[in-house]
């Protein structure tokens, strides 16, 4: 079943259960009434409606309590997704930086360490220190804030690849330049996915919501209706 399918089926759901739950409250708030002698049927009729009406407002009142914790829920995560997606994804990496006690979020350490990536295979590999990893992070972060990898910042990244690497250093600088448009690609798409997912749960609950007050009308109507009904069967 897919996503559409799934939110198709869960507002039908929503929408006949509250009506059918509704209309059976409505009637058995009419039929399960004391008979009313010697009153008007104009007046039995209007108070089987306000008996049915009432039933309905209960329910909606316990309904609207369950429900609001869950489209609460729906909007806040797509304002948060949103807020997310308006800011610079750099920051979002930041924090993962900082959140990690000052380490590296898989990520980013993934595009440091193809900085000094070479094709021997003696076994004799270059492995960053901590902190010439946590420079670089640095510098990378910074960059990403900017929106480009200043050139001095490429120059001297370039040199340190080189010196690990056996790069000529306008190798080395390329290397520095295309792994730092690789990392800013891939933010990229991760904010644009963001603000996707934003704008779907945005919908979703805009869709939810009104379909909920369709549901909630329709119910206070059904309700009164069968409420008279009800209330004519018991005095049959």
């Amino acid at each position: 079943m897919t996503t559409g399918t799934a939110g198709v089926s869960a507002i039908a759901w929503l929408v006949l259960s509250t009506i059918a739950a509704s209309g059976m409250g409505g009637y058995l708030a009419g039929r399960l009434r004391t008979r009313w002698l010697g009153v008007p049927r104009d007046e039995v009729w209007f108070r089987d409606t306000a008996h049915g009406f009432l039933a309905w407002a209960v329910s909606a009142l316990v309904t609207a309590t369950v429900l609001t914790a869950m489209i609460g829920s729906i909007v806040s995560d797509g304002i948060e997704a949103g807020a997310a997606s308006a800011e610079a994804t750099p920051g979002l990496e930041f924090t993962a930086v900082r959140a990690n006690d000052g380490g590296m979020s898989d990520r980013l350490t993934y595009y440091i360490d193809t900085l000094y990536r070479t094709d021997t295979t003696d076994g004799q590999r270059y492995a960053p220190s901590a902190a010439m990893t946590a420079e670089i992070a640095r510098v990378f972060t910074n960059a990403l804030r900017q929106g480009s990898l200043p050139a001095t910042d490429i120059r001297y990244l370039g040199a340190t690849v080189a010196e690990q690497t056996g790069l000529s250093q306008d190798d080395a600088q390329i290397r520095v330049a295309d792994t730092f448009g690789q990392l800013q690609s891939r933010l990229g798409e991760l904010d644009v996915n963001q603000s996707a997912l934003a704008e779907q749960t945005r919908k979703a609950a805009a869709t939810a919501t009104l379909w909920l007050f369709i549901a909630l009308l329709s119910g206070a109507f059904l309700a009164s209706l069968l409420a008279i009904f009800g209330g004519r069967q018991r005095d049959a």
